[in-house]
């Protein structure tokens, strides 16, 4: 009996493919999102499309909030795993407020959220204006990397120089 063709790759779908390719975000970027965002203790951030969790660990370890990193991509969320353990060996008390959950977040209930963080590109950021923002409570401050929601104008907008690179973050506060 002859074996069944082989499958080509194109054919196989991906649950989804991510928003954005995967990009660290530098330390002194992170810092600077967070501190525009006001960032501390009181806070729920959620990091869409967390990549290696530094976003998420570091709210968790500089500013005291309760993270959570939303993340497509299988092997980033084993990565996010791998650090979060290495900075809860440093800081032992982040333990429970952090957490990296493999999800679309399209899909996720963010109602809880006070802070959002992107780096994505540009279409998926409009696409996070129409479908997550009208779910979210007035005050939630939406923080993006590089990329503005189209024409809804932020509430701040700063720019910081990381060796030759200048990287812009955007600030809204909901209404």
């Amino acid at each position: 009996m002859p074996s069944p063709p082989p499958i080509a790759a194109k054919d196989i779908e991906p649950e989804r493919i991510p928003d954005a390719p995967y990009l660290q975000t530098p330390p002194e970027v992170v810092l600077k999102m967070l501190e525009l965002a006001k960032v501390d203790k009181a806070d729920v951030v959620y990091d869409l499309g967390s990549g290696d969790g530094r976003i998420v660990i570091a709210a968790a370890q500089k500013f005291g909030a309760r993270a959570i990193g939303i993340e497509i991509d299988p092997e980033l969320i084993r990565e996010s795993d791998r650090e979060s353990k290495l900075a809860i060996a440093k800081t032992p008390e982040i333990r429970d407020r952090i957490q990296f959950i493999k999800q679309d977040f399209f899909k996720t209930d963010l109602r809880d959220a006070t802070v959002i963080t992107l780096y994505l590109l540009p279409q998926a950021n409009l696409r996070v204006r129409s479908e997550i923002l009208p779910k979210l409570k007035a005050g939630t401050r939406i923080i993006s990397c590089e990329y503005d929601l189209g024409d809804l104008p932020p509430n701040q907008t700063e720019k910081i120089k990381v060796g030759n690179r200048e990287y812009s973050i955007y600030l809204w506060i909901l209404g």
